[in-house]
C-alpha cells in the first residue's frame, strides 16, 4: 500500500480536490491523490506574505519541546478510541463493545448533561493526525482509521430508522438501549384492550441508574396514565396508574433497587381493587385500594416501552427480554413460573393482549405472538432519521432549540456548532494527514447540512444566536470550513462560512472600538482567525482590520505575564491586570487560540510583535499547563492557571474532558508548527523560535538544523544541510534580549545592529555545512501589572519565573540591592546549583513557569524596595516615591545600562539633585545616597 500523502501534499492537492472523482479508502484511491498531487497548485491563501511548513518539515529534536510532547504520546497512543466513540455509537444505537464513555463532559452524567459530548473526539482525531505528522508513527494512521470507520458507520445508521440491537437475552436473545440512543419501543394503541383486570410482565437489564426511567408508559400526557418505573426518586421500582396528575395516582413502590447489568423480572397485576407488585417473583408491594384500571384510562396514545410521557425523565438504558400482557390478574405461583421459563412454556401461556420475546436480530419492529398482530416498532424520541450528512454524539435537537433560543442555558443547549466544529476539525485533520477520503466526506458532509440549515434563517435569527453566550458558542468553525472550502471548492461552503458572521463584532473591531468588557473569551478568540480566513477568500478588509484591532485589544491590555487572557472565562475591563487576578485567571484554551490567531496575523503582516506573543505564551502558559508526568488515560492538562498567591495547578480539572484537555492535547503535539515559516515568493526564511529542531526545505533543496538547550541556553546554532541556495535569513530579535543579539556566520560576525523586537536579517547564497551562531544573553527583567505598579511578575529572557511557596499572600521582595550596571537584576539572586532557571531569593526558590509541577507558585509578587541599596550596600535612607508609586530606585535604575560605575554615580547624583531640589528628599539623605553609590562594588 502506497504510504499516507503528508499535510503539505494535500493542502497542495486542495485545488484540483473538487474536480476529482470519488476515491475509496484503498491503495486506488491514495494513489489517485498521488496523481492529483502532481498536477495541483498550492491551496495556501494568496493573501499570505509568509507561508507555514507542514509539521513533518519540522522535526523536534531532543529539548524541552520535544519532552513535553512525548508525554502527550503516550497517552494518544494509550487510551482507548473505542471509549470516545461510545457516545458517538450510543446515540446512532449501534452497539458499543462494552466501552465505557469517558465521562466528565463526554458522559450524559457529567457537566449539563453531557450536552458538549464529541467534542473532544474531534480533538484527539486532531492530536492523532498531528501525532503522525510529527512522528510518522503507524499507531496514529491506525487509531484514526479505527475512528473514521466507526464515525462513517455512526453517519450511516443516523440517516437510517433505528434497528434492533440485539443481545443475550434471559432466554434467547434480547433488545438493547444503549444509554444514549434515545431509543424506545412504540407499541400499537390497542395494547391494553381496555381491560378492567391486567398483568403486565416484563424480564428487563437495567444498565443506568437514573431515576424515572420507565420500564412501560401507556399515556396520553401528564394527566392520564399507567407506568412501572425501574426507580422511582427513592431507588426502588414504582408503578403507578392516574387519571389526574402525579397528585392522582395510585402506587405500588418496591422495596430494594433492581441491580444493574442483572435480569430482573417485573410483574404488577391488578383485579378487584387491588394492585400487586412482584419483583423476581415475590410480591414487593401491595394496594387493596386500587381503583384504576386500563379501562378507567381509555384509548391512550403514547404506548410505550422504554419512554416516559415527562419529558425530562431519562430514556430506560438495558435490555428487554420479554414483555407480556394479560386481561387478568396472574396468580402468584403463575408468576413464579415466569421466573424459570418463558411465558409460552409456563402455564400462563403468552400475554392475549400482547406478547414480545424480542427474538429478532435485524430490523426495526418487534412481532407480537399473542395472536392480534400488534406489531411494535423501534423509534428514536427524538424521531428520525437525521439530515444528510448530520453527524455528532447527540441528536440534530439542540441545534433545532438553538433557533427560537432567546437566552442562554447550556443544560438545554450547550454550543452544539462549537461542537460540530471540533468534530469537523477532526475529521479534516484526519483527510489532511492520512489521505483516507472517507474523513473528506464525513467534513464535506457536516458542511453540507449546516449550511442546508443556516441557510434558512433570517439574518436575525443568526445574529441573535451568535450572540448568545455559550450556547451559540461556535468556536474556530469560520476556519474549519474555511479551510474545506480550500479543498472543496464548493461555493455552499464559502457561503457557509459567511453564515457566522457576528456583525456587532466585526463592525465595532474594525473600528477599533473595545467592547471586550463582559464578553466570554474564548467564545470569541478563535473566531477571528476564521475571519482572517474569510478575508482570504473574499478580500474584504473589514475581516482582517478586526481581527488585526482585536489582537490588540488583549495584548497587552487583558494580558497576564506568562501569555495567557481572562478570568473566570470573561473579559473585564482594559488594562486591568492586578484588579483581576484569582483562581480560574487565565483558560488555557484561551492561549491556545490566541497563538493561532497571532500565526495567522503574521501570515499577512510581519509585525515581530506577533511571534514576541507566540514565544511568550508558548513557553510559559502552553507548555506550563501540562503537568511533566506521563499518562495514558489522561492528558494531564490545566483548566484555568490560577495567578493569586500560593495557586496549585490542577492538571484533572472539573470532571474530565474538558475543552482545554482537548485544546492540550492539540498544542502538545504541534509545537514545532511556527519555529520556521517561510516568504511566499521563497526568497526568505523566518526562524521565529529557538528551539533544537531540523527543518527540510524541499523547494530550496536544503535542511536547516538547529542545535541548543534554549531556553536553558541563552544562544542557538543553525547548520545548513544539502545543496547551494541563496535566500534571507531573518532571525526573530526577541524583545526583552536587550542585552544583546550577536550573529556569526562560519565564525565570522555578520555587519549591523539587531533591534530587540524585530528581524535580523542575513542574505547570502547559501551551502551545506555553514553554520550560524546566534548569542542572546539573557537579563532578569520584572513586568508591572498595568493597574497596580507593585505588583510584577518576573522573567529571565523569554522564561516567565514563579516563587515556590505555600504562602497564599503576595510575597515581598526587592531587586535593585544588587543590580549589575548593565541594568541586569540577576545579581540579586542566587543560582541553584544543578538546576537551570533555578534561583533562590530570600529563602524562596523561583523555577520556570512552564515546569508542570504541583508545587504552590506565585506568578505575581510585591515589589518592595524600602531602603537605597547599591551594590549590597545599605545607605539606611528610606526610598522615597512619588505619587504614582515611582521611586528614587527606580528613576536611578531607569538610566541602565551604565557604561562603567562611574556613569550610575553619575546617574544617581543626578537623580539625588532632582528629587532634593523638588522636597522628595533631604539634602542631608541625598548625600548619604551618594556616598554609598560611590563606595559600593557592582556587578557587571
Amino acid at each position: 500500500m502506497a504510504p499516507p500523502l503528508s499535510r503539505r501534499s494535500l493542502l497542495q492537492a486542495a485545488a484540483l480536490a473538487a474536480a476529482a472523482p470519488a476515491i475509496s479508502h484503498t491503495a486506488t484511491g491514495r494513489a489517485a491523490a498521488a496523481v492529483q498531487e502532481a498536477q495541483a497548485v498550492t491551496a495556501v491563501p494568496s493573501a499570505w506574505s509568509v507561508q507555514p511548513f507542514a509539521l513533518d518539515d519540522v522535526v523536534l529534536r531532543p529539548g524541552l519541546l520535544a519532552d513535553k510532547r512525548q508525554l502527550m504520546l503516550d497517552h494518544a497512543r494509550g487510551y482507548d478510541v473505542n471509549r470516545l466513540l461510545q457516545v458517538f455509537r450510543a446515540n446512532a444505537g449501534l452497539a458499543t463493545g462494552g466501552a465505557v464513555a469517558p465521562g466528565g463532559w463526554e458522559g450524559l452524567d457529567g457537566e449539563a448533561n453531557g450536552n458538549l459530548r464529541g467534542h473532544y473526539t474531534g480533538h484527539f482525531l486532531t492530536m492523532l493526525s498531528q501525532a503522525y505528522a510529527g512522528t510518522g508513527e503507524q499507531v496514529f494512521v491506525d487509531r484514526i482509521g479505527t475512528m473514521i470507520g466507526a464515525l462513517t458507520e455512526v453517519r450511516a445508521a443516523l440517516r437510517k430508522d433505528p434497528a434492533v440491537l440485539s443481545v443475550g437475552g434471559r432466554f434467547g436473545t434480547a433488545a438493547e438501549n444503549v444509554r444514549g440512543s434515545y431509543q424506545y419501543v412504540d407499541l400499537p394503541a390497542a395494547v391494553l384492550g381496555g381491560a378492567s383486570a391486567i398483568t403486565l410482565s416484563a424480564w428487563v437489564r437495567p444498565a443506568h441508574d437514573g431515576n424515572w426511567a420507565r420500564v412501560f408508559d401507556f399515556g396520553n400526557d401528564n394527566t392520564r396514565y399507567m407506568y412501572l418505573a425501574a426507580r422511582n426518586s427513592g431507588g426502588v421500582p414504582r408503578f403507578a396508574v392516574t387519571t389526574g396528575g402525579p397528585g392522582g395516582e395510585q402506587g405500588l413502590d418496591g422495596t430494594a433497587a433492581l441491580p444493574l447489568n442483572q435480569w430482573s423480572h417485573l410483574a404488577v397485576t391488578i383485579a378487584g381493587g387491588t394492585g400487586t407488585l412482584y419483583v423476581n417473583g415475590t410480591s414487593v408491594a401491595r394496594n387493596t385500594a386500587m381503583t384504576l384500571t386500563p379501562a378507567a384510562l381509555g384509548t391512550l396514545t403514547n404506548n410505550w416501552l422504554g419512554r416516559s410521557n415527562f419529558a425530562t425523565d431519562p430514556v430506560f438504558a438495558g435490555a428487554y427480554d420479554e414483555f407480556n400482557v394479560w386481561s387478568r390478574a396472574l396468580s402468584a405461583a403463575e408468576i413464579t413460573q415466569l421466573q424459570g421459563a418463558r411465558a409460552a412454556d409456563a402455564s400462563a401461556g403468552r400475554g392475549n393482549l400482547a406478547s414480545y420475546a424480542f427474538d429478532e436480530t435485524s430490523g426495526g419492529t418487534f412481532a407480537d405472538a399473542s395472536g392480534r398482530g400488534l406489531t411494535a416498532t423501534l423509534r428514536r424520541t427524538w424521531g428520525g432519521p437525521s439530515h444528510p450528512g448530520f453527524l455528532a454524539a447527540y441528536p440534530e435537537t439542540q441545534f433545532i432549540d438553538l433557533e427560537s433560543r432567546t437566552t442562554s442555558d447550556y443544560t438545554k443547549v450547550w454550543a452544539p456548532y462549537y461542537t460540530a466544529h471540533k468534530i469537523l476539525r477532526g475529521v479534516l485533520d484526519a483527510y489532511l494527514a492520512t489521505g483516507d477520503a472517507r474523513a473528506l466526506d464525513l467534513a464535506s458532509g457536516m458542511c453540507d447540512w449546516m449550511h442546508a440549515r443556516l441557510s434558512q434563517l433570517p439574518e436575525a435569527t443568526l445574529q441573535r444566536m451568535w450572540g448568545l453566550f455559550s450556547s451559540g458558542e461556535f468556536g474556530g468553525i469560520v476556519e474549519a470550513v474555511c479551510d474545506l472550502h480550500s479543498i472543496t471548492g464548493k461555493a455552499e461552503h464559502l457561503a457557509l462560512a459567511r453564515l457566522f458572521d457576528l456583525d456587532r463584532l466585526i463592525d465595532n473591531c474594525a473600528a477599533n472600538t473595545d467592547i471586550l468588557d463582559g464578553l466570554h473569551a474564548n467564545q470569541h478568540i478563535p473566531i477571528f482567525t476564521g475571519y482572517l480566513r474569510l478575508y482570504d477568500a473574499t478580500g474584504e478588509a473589514r475581516y482582517l482590520d478586526a481581527a488585526r484591532n482585536f489582537w490588540g485589544m488583549v495584548v497587552p491590555h487583558r494580558m497576564y505575564g506568562i501569555g495567557g487572557t481572562s478570568t473566570a472565562e470573561f473579559w473585564k475591563a482594559r488594562d486591568v491586570i492586578a484588579g483581576t487576578l484569582s483562581d480560574t485567571t487565565a483558560e488555557t484554551c484561551c492561549a491556545y487560540n490566541m497563538l493561532k490567531l497571532s500565526r495567522t496575523l503574521f501570515f499577512h503582516e510581519q509585525q515581530p510583535k506577533y511571534m514576541d506573543y507566540y514565544e511568550r505564551a508558548l513557553y510559559n502558559q502552553v507548555l506550563g499547563s501540562k503537568q511533566d508526568k506521563a499518562d495514558a488515560e489522561k492528558p494531564l492538562v490545566t483548566y484555568f492557571i490560577g495567578l493569586t498567591p500560593g495557586h496549585v495547578r490542577d492538571y484533572t480539572p472539573k470532571q474530565g474532558t474538558t475543552c482545554c484537555e482537548g485544546t492540550g492535547m492539540e498544542s502538545a503535539t504541534k509545537y514545532q508548527d511556527s519555529v520556521y515559516f517561510k516568504a511566499a515568493d521563497g526568497s526568505a526564511l523566518y526562524v521565529n523560535l529557538y528551539s533544537p529542531s531540523q527543518l527540510t526545505w524541499a523547494e530550496k533543496g536544503v535542511t536547516i538544523t538547529q542545535t541548543t538547550s534554549f531556553p536553558r541556553e541563552q544562544g542557538t546554532t543553525l547548520t545548513i544541510g544539502g545543496a547551494g541556495a541563496a535566500f534571507a535569513l531573518r532571525l526573530r530579535v526577541p524583545s526583552w534580549a536587550t542585552a544583546g543579539f550577536r550573529v556569526t556566520v562560519n565564525g565570522s560576525a555578520v555587519s549591523g545592529t539587531p533591534t530587540p523586537g524585530s528581524y535580523f536579517t542575513v542574505s547570502r547564497t547559501w551551502r551545506g555545512g555553514d553554520t550560524v551562531r546566534i548569542s542572546m544573553p539573557f537579563r532578569l527583567r520584572v513586568e508591572k501589572a498595568l493597574d497596580d505598579p507593585s505588583l510584577q511578575t518576573l522573567f529571565h529572557g523569554p522564561v516567565n519565573l514563579v516563587g515556590r511557596n505555600s504562602s497564599t499572600s503576595h510575597l515581598r521582595f526587592g531587586l535593585y540591592r544588587n543590580a549589575g550596571l548593565s541594568g541586569d537584576l540577576l545579581p540579586s539572586l542566587t543560582p541553584v546549583s544543578g538546576k537551570p532557571l533555578h534561583f533562590i531569593l530570600d529563602g524562596t526558590e523561583f523555577a520556570p513557569f512552564f515546569e508542570g509541577t504541583e508545587d504552590p507558585t506565585h506568578a505575581y509578587f510585591r515589589r518592595s524596595e524600602p531602603r537605597v541599596i547599591l551594590g549590597n550596600s545599605d545607605s539606611g535612607v528610606a526610598n522615597p516615591a512619588k505619587s504614582d508609586g515611582t521611586t528614587l530606585l527606580d528613576e536611578i535604575w531607569a538610566g541602565a545600562p551604565f557604561a562603567g560605575k562611574g556613569a550610575l554615580v553619575s546617574r544617581v547624583r543626578f537623580t539625588v539633585s532632582a528629587w532634593v531640589s523638588a522636597g522628595l528628599l533631604s539634602q542631608a539623605d541625598g548625600q548619604t545616597v551618594v556616598r554609598t553609590a560611590e563606595r559600593a562594588t557592582y556587578a557587571p
